[in-house]
């Protein structure tokens, strides 16, 4: 059974929910319109999901010309323009990253939803931030993604894990920018280099998960039995493993359908058993 694209995502703003895509552009940090906005502490500190799962409900979505319309339950949306070049720097685990200040109401807005200070900020094209080495390359640069372009994992390692915990949950746990259908469960422990369509990818390194996929993305409880499962099979150097981070080595679109074409492998990585 040969391998294709089966899903396809991308995360307006970092930690809120994403869009299920048709189509995919790639740009030269990631695919385009993915985590171009996050949520900043005073003093700069980036905030996920991770403290305050409450951003599962916050609607984000790109509007025409780049802007972000942000919704909730129980309050008026509000729409958000590029910011200007009103640079501000914001701290993502080791990276400073220069960003651009959407201003009080998108704050006050944000504040109100999450119950404590926050801002919101955008990286616009001056604020660089290179992969880390030495998985990228000299110039190779990423969005404010936790650190690497796209997250790809397949459908069967997600059936996988779905049989191992004993009922369903969706794929939008984990936040992949790709599924691929087609294969075995982690087959993609082994890719190390990859195309689909016209663009080709470097398999960097396993995602090491956080205890993101254990807040349920419909309530924002959090289910301890996910990580517990996960740590069963899926554990290896103090840290449990799901999914490939991928580099892109060129430009190009992404389509539903397209066929994945595995051009190198290597030992599995991490050193699990294929189960």
């Amino acid at each position: 059974m040969a391998a294709k694209v089966s899903g396809l995502y991308r995360y307006p703003l970092k930690s809120a929910p994403g869009d299920s895509m048709d189509a995919l552009a790639l740009d030269s940090r990631g695919p385009v319109g993915d985590r171009r906005w996050m949520l900043a502490d005073p003093a700069g500190l980036f905030i996920t999901a991770r403290e305050e799962s409450s951003m599962v409900h916050l609607g984000a979505t790109i509007r025409a010309g780049g802007g972000l319309a942000l919704e909730a339950p129980d309050r008026e949306s509000l729409e958000v323009d590029i910011p200007d070049l009103n640079a501000s720097v914001v701290q993502i685990w080791g990276d400073r990253v220069r960003v651009r200040d959407a201003g009080d109401e998108a704050a006050s807005w944000l504040e109100s939803f999450l119950g404590r200070p926050c801002r919101l900020v955008f990286q616009g094209e001056e604020g660089e931030r290179e992969i880390r080495k030495p998985f990228g390359a000299e110039g190779e640069e990423v969005t404010l993604a936790d650190g690497f372009p796209l997250l790809l994992i397949s459908q069967a390692s997600l059936d996988e894990f779905c049989r191992r915990l004993g009922r369903d949950v969706t794929m939008a746990r984990f936040r992949p920018n790709v599924v691929v259908s087609g294969t075995l469960p982690h087959e993609e422990d082994e890719w190390r280099q990859i195309q689909i369509g016209a663009v080709r990818f470097r398999v960097a390194l396993a995602c090491s998960r956080c205890q993101m996929p254990t807040i349920n993305p419909g309530t924002g409880e959090r289910e301890a039995d996910v990580a517990e499962t996960l740590a069963r099979y899926r554990a290896a150097d103090r840290h449990v493993w799901f999914g490939q981070n991928l580099i892109h080595e060129s430009e190009g679109t992404l389509t539903l359908g397209d066929a994945v074409e595995v051009l190198e492998c290597g030992p599995r990585r991490p050193d699990l058993p294929l189960q």
